[in-house]
């Protein structure tokens, strides 16, 4: 563990930690983590853009949503064409299951829903819980309704012990066989669950034409331990990053004169690879930053000078030592909850983090007055990889990758300290006034 005291103070506190739970449980799917990150930043006087209108130039904050993805930036007073960008980094995406284009199927007298796996999923982690639905379902006209329903509708069925006496030596779980959720019992009806989603959103079935739908757990997050400690929540990875960017740019918008332009970047898809127009390996940030170069009258020659003296903060969840499996973990980089922000560094690339990196993350906790920690992976292990290296392999700009450390990545409900979330709040804002 590294330890970084500073003059800085805090910025955030636990009550930074009560809205991740809100805005957690507001925000089941990408479509809805975009809304509420985007109720936020309205809030802070924000104000969203059209992507087919044209932009201006002055001061003030905008944000763009496209699909699952939110941009959103702050000109402050005196910014010139050439200003350079202060980028916060995330992705709004979790592993997860996700509907079928023709949902409706079933065996042996019970009525299932087909489901798809996104991302890599610890697939025990779904069995035996109570599952609803959400994202958005598409009507004739392309506009789209966003969907939350937070009932126990599904339940992927474990097979019952007695049926399967080898499950503690090992389980295997088929991905088409075994994950289908049951959602009632008798014949299988063509139409019948789009029917029900589209009428519990007060809408004619008939008029959707397509959806983009997910399960998801509808047990609340919460605080866990004698202290309270720890936080225990689906989708921490990675709506912890965006929730904390979100914040950190709001609280920057109102705050004194700053040198640079701060940007919250909250891209989809980063767990199946990034590859859509929503995605980091897309050019919609690179567009937004070249838009916003030009409202303010900038030329080629500014935007270069601007990307030239941009920095890229990529925050997304890492590993804390896990008690029962320590030996998977590098020896001597072994990160704490409630240790700090954590700095994540891989050789090979697959985090975007060198020494002039370090050297800027190292400056925004000590100006925050939050410690910090470094996170290596074992040399006997893969090492995950991030929307760090996307980025700054797309735009040329300087890139770091951290976050906080978690354990049980990319299951169902994941476990951090309670105090991270704001921990990194206040680091993420003192990089973007800086």
């Amino acid at each position: 563990m590294t330890s970084a005291a500073g003059a800085g103070s805090v910025a955030f506190d636990r009550r930074h930690t009560d809205d991740l739970i809100a805005y957690l449980q507001a925000s089941p799917s990408p479509f809805h983590a975009v809304a509420s990150a985007a109720e936020r930043l309205e809030k802070a006087g924000f104000r969203q853009v059209e992507e087919t209108a044209a932009w201006e130039g002055t001061a003030g904050g905008r944000y763009v949503i496209r699909g699952g993805a939110l941009i959103a930036w702050y000109i402050p007073e005196g910014a010139t064409a050439a200003t350079p960008f202060r980028i916060v980094g995330a992705h709004t995406d979790s592993p997860n299951l996700r509907v079928k284009p023709i949902p409706d199927t079933g065996a042996a007298g019970w009525r299932q829903v087909a489901v798809e796996i996104y991302g890599g999923v610890p697939l025990n982690t779904w069995l035996d819980r109570d599952l609803g639905l959400s994202g958005r379902l598409v009507l004739r006209d392309g506009s789209a309704r966003l969907v939350q329903l937070d009932e126990a509708l599904l339940r992927v069925p474990q097979l019952a012990i007695h049926l399967d006496r080898g499950v503690n030596d090992g389980m295997t779980l088929d991905k088409q066989r075994h994950l289908t959720p049951v959602w009632g019992l008798g014949r299988v009806t063509e139409g019948s669950l789009i029917e029900y989603v589209a009428q519990s959103a007060g809408l004619d079935p008939g008029g959707v034409v397509g959806w983009d739908l997910m399960v998801h757990d509808i047990q609340p997050p919460s605080y866990l331990g004698r202290d309270r400690e720890l936080l225990a929540a689906p989708r921490l990875d990675n709506l912890l990053s965006v929730h904390a960017g979100t914040a950190a740019l709001a609280a920057v918008a109102a705050g004194a004169k700053l040198p640079c332009i701060p940007v919250l970047a909250a891209f989809d898809h980063e767990e199946n690879g990034s590859e859509s127009d929503t995605g980091a390996q897309g050019p919609l940030l690179g567009t937004v930053l070249e838009r916003s170069v030009h409202a303010r009258g900038g030329s080629l020659e500014d935007r270069a000078r601007a990307l030239a003296g941009t920095v890229c903060l990529s925050s997304d969840m890492g590993h804390a030592v896990h008690p029962n499996y320590s030996e998977r973990h590098e020896p001597g980089h072994q990160p704490m909850p409630n240790g700090g922000p954590i700095l994540k560094v891989n050789v090979n690339n697959r985090y975007a983090t060198n020494g002039v990196g370090r050297a800027v993350f190292a400056a925004a906790c000590e100006r925050a007055g939050v410690p910090w920690q470094t996170f290596v992976s074992n040399n006997s292990m893969p090492c995950g990889t991030t929307i760090g290296p996307i980025t700054a392999a797309r735009l040329g700009i300087s890139t770091v990758d951290c976050g906080i450390a978690a354990l049980s990545m990319h299951s169902a409900r994941e476990l951090c300290g309670a105090d991270d979330p704001y921990l990194l709040a206040s680091a993420l804002r003192a990089f973007l006034e800086s």
